[in-house]
């Protein structure tokens, strides 16, 4: 086990580069298992979530190589149907590779998959539309067992716009005979980043970013070199640090287009933001309350920076409510903020905050990914020195996070415990 120690209380000036999205990276790299040739990723982040997945491509039988940030992955010889228990209990996103093991071998067994708890995120919808394609589906034993010796196109309605469930159904149709059709889909970027990607290797999916998308099947796919869309996740991350700890930053590689919601939160408690050309500029230039964040599906406010915008809602002036409304158990974060002096209630879905001053150096401990980097901007922010404990969260989402703020002006190191 790791922790960061941080002296907080300092400006954050400079520019950060912001990564490959993690959340686009993992359905292509499930995508890769759809093609016999060579699939080659430029600017792939090595963090812990992407290195799980690779390892599920090598246990498959595919060949991967890493040159610095180019992933080069070839299935030529990949043969395996099955996806080790120990890597799918690391990651939720190992439910990615049904619908594509299923299209490339016909049959596929996974354990249900782990990830972050934060809460209730049933299967369901994954698995309903693989059956409307025609895979036999049997679970027992702590096991998916799926099989079909033909997929079909079929039109399925989701009962609610599942990010992952849209893209599991998209990767199983691209090599299913006829066309499908998804309704109530989910329009999340990195669905558009999907298709573009699968398009590029011969799919036809059309209409990915809106509520219906069609997928004409086609009989096999090509290689193909890509690079991900950047992380908006990670930039909405750095925007929050900058309107904590005051300061100028410039995010590079960043789309502000994926961020209105956030931007538009940060401008109303009086950040001045501006963007060109791919990057965006912050300044912080007070703390007035945001007053009301509500999670939602894309386009709304993304429920991985609630924990980031809770912690920054701590130090603003007046009182503001957040309330989650994907994730039942998302505020494991609340009782560490509370120990750095924080003032917030938990009801239910919803976080009454009352912000104060400033927030105060503890010993604290990173219960999931976004959380844990909602605590190590917090202490940043704070005042004296702070540790954050468990770092193996933040690594599955986040490369070189304490490099990165240290480049800014952060006091922050990582050592082992």
């Amino acid at each position: 086990m790791e922790k960061y120690i941080v002296e907080g209380g300092r400006p954050l000036y400079g520019e950060v580069e912001i990564q490959s999205a993690k959340n686009a990276v993992l359905p292509l790299l499930a995508a890769a298992v759809l093609v016999d040739g060579e699939v080659i990723l430029r600017k792939c982040p090595r963090i812990r979530d992407v290195m799980n997945m690779v390892e599920i491509l090598r246990e498959l039988g595919f060949r991967t190589d890493f040159i610095k940030d180019t992933l080069r992955i070839d299935g030529a010889d990949a043969a395996n149907h099955e996806i080790p228990a120990a890597l799918a209990k690391e990651m939720r996103s190992s439910i990615f590779m049904l619908g594509s093991v299923i299209a490339r071998f016909g049959r596929a067994r996974i354990a249900y998959p782990g990830g972050c708890d934060i809460g209730l995120r049933p299967i369901d919808l994954h698995l309903s539309g693989l059956r409307r394609l025609g895979v036999k589906i049997n679970e027992a034993g702590g096991y998916i067992d799926c099989e079909c010796d033909r997929l079909r196109g079929a039109k399925i309605v989701l009962d609610c716009p599942s990010v992952g469930a849209t893209e599991n159904i998209i990767l199983a149709a691209v090599r299913a005979e006829g066309d499908t059709l998804i309704e109530n889909a989910a329009k999340e970027p990195e669905i558009v980043d999907l298709a573009n990607f699968l398009n590029r290797m011969g799919a036809r999916v059309y209409g990915a970013g809106g509520a219906t998308i069609r997928i004409e099947g086609v009989k096999e796919l090509h290689g193909t070199e890509y690079t991900p869309i950047s992380d908006r996740i990670e930039a909405g991350t750095f925007l929050i640090a900058s309107a904590m700890c005051g300061g100028e930053l410039v995010l590079k590689n960043a789309k502000a287009e994926n961020l209105a919601a956030v931007i538009h939160k940060l401008i109303e408690i009086s950040c001045k933001i501006h963007t060109d050309n791919g990057k965006i500029y912050i300044e912080s230039r007070g703390r007035i309350s945001p007053k009301l964040v509500e999670t939602s599906p894309y386009p709304g406010f993304p429920t991985d920076l609630q924990a980031q915008i809770t912690a920054l809602a701590c130090i603003c002036e007046g009182s503001t409510v957040v309330v989650e409304n994907l994730f039942e158990t998302r505020f494991k974060h609340v009782p560490e903020l509370i120990r750095m002096g924080a003032d917030i209630t938990v009801r239910g879905r919803s976080a009454f905050i009352r912000g104060v001053s400033t927030l105060k150096g503890a010993d604290v401990v990173a219960g999931d990914l976004r959380g844990g980097a909602a605590l190590t901007l917090a202490a940043i922010s704070a005042e004296g020195l702070s540790t954050v404990t468990d770092l193996s969260h933040i690594d599955r989402g986040y490369s070189g996070f304490e490099y990165k703020l240290r480049s800014v002006g952060a006091r922050i190191r990582r050592i082992a415990v």
